[in-house]
């Protein structure tokens, strides 16, 4: 997906160097470049999101105006902005963006499937705190906060297009499952993209223990809604042990019987689909749909 504007470490040294220019003079450096934002490393303990397309830009003054409010009762990091930068008219460059802390390890995309079963219950944990009702002012998304059965036609569509293997068993799964009771209760607040690049664990090198869950990054689909979405990363960050222990330890919440687990399935279906479409630029994530797809249709 092709961004609006070229995102570079001149544009953001300048941005610096106009709105906080006691930051300027740090290194700088790009080390994520994703659909919506570009993300460089400043110094060695602040990060800056910076938008490259237009659509991102809102998700961006989402996440400076809501997690400061959110943060306090989450028993994880979130990358509550330290510093907010805003339009540049002389430098051309459009949107709002963001200095945030930048926390050491390894994307969990990028650590084995077994290896990510520790996290389960701490993630478990995440979700219930971060599951509660949601003011009437919450951020609207509309990909994230609709019905589940909203997203037939798009998934449909990737079968059509020959974008999704087993279509028909994709289909045959679907149908189960948008067929679900749908959220009855006032909507919760909801992170919005539980997949396992927006997990931060901690790795060899930052000491401690290795694969924690040090952060949930990357709040820029942040919702209101029914929380079957983000209890979607039981497919699509778990295997079925790590699956298993998830689900125990919210049981107490959604039990094993609610159908929230069915439309949870749905939308880790849903978005794995929707990996498949990633470009070659970013094969990590269709590998990421590959592995998640399969982890969905193959649970019993």
């Amino acid at each position: 997906m092709k961004a609006d504007l070229d995102v570079t470490v001149d544009l953001v040294r300048g941005l610096l160097a106009e709105q906080h220019p006691d930051l300027a003079d740090r290194t700088l450096r790009v080390v994520a470049n994703g659909w919506d934002n570009v993300m460089l490393r400043l110094g060695d303990d602040l990060a800056v999101r910076v938008p490259c397309r237009e659509v991102a830009a809102h998700l961006v003054e989402h996440e400076q105006q809501w997690l400061p409010v959110l943060a306090p009762r989450l028993p994880v990091v979130v990358p509550v902005a330290v510093r907010v930068g805003r339009p540049s008219p002389a430098l051309d460059y459009p949107w709002s963006w963001s200095v945030v802390p930048w926390t050491a390890g390894v994307r969990a995309a990028d650590v084995p499937v077994g290896r990510r079963r520790r996290i389960a219950r701490p993630l478990a944990a995440f979700h219930r705190a971060l599951h509660v009702p949601a003011p009437s002012d919450a951020p609207v998304n509309p990909f994230r906060n609709a019905p589940l059965p909203t997203r037939g036609t798009a998934l449909r569509g990737r079968v059509e297009r020959g974008v999704v293997p087993d279509g028909e068993k994709v289909l045959a799964l679907w149908a189960r499952l948008v067929d679900a009771p749908p959220w009855g209760d006032p909507p919760v607040w909801i992170h919005g993209d539980p997949h396992p690049g927006n997990l931060v664990l901690t790795d060899a090198g930052t000491g401690g223990e290795r694969d924690a869950l040090a952060a949930v990054v990357d709040f820029g689909d942040m919702t209101s809604g029914d929380p079957a979405t983000d209890l979607a990363a039981g497919w699509l960050v778990l295997d079925a042990e790590g699956r298993a222990a998830y689900r125990d330890a919210l049981a107490d919440r959604y039990p094993q019987d609610d159908p929230v687990w069915l439309r949870a399935r749905g939308w880790a279906l849903n978005m794995s689909t929707s990996m498949l479409e990633s470009g070659p630029e970013n094969a990590w994530v269709r590998r990421m749909g590959e592995e998640s797809l399969a982890r969905v249709l193959d649970d019993t």
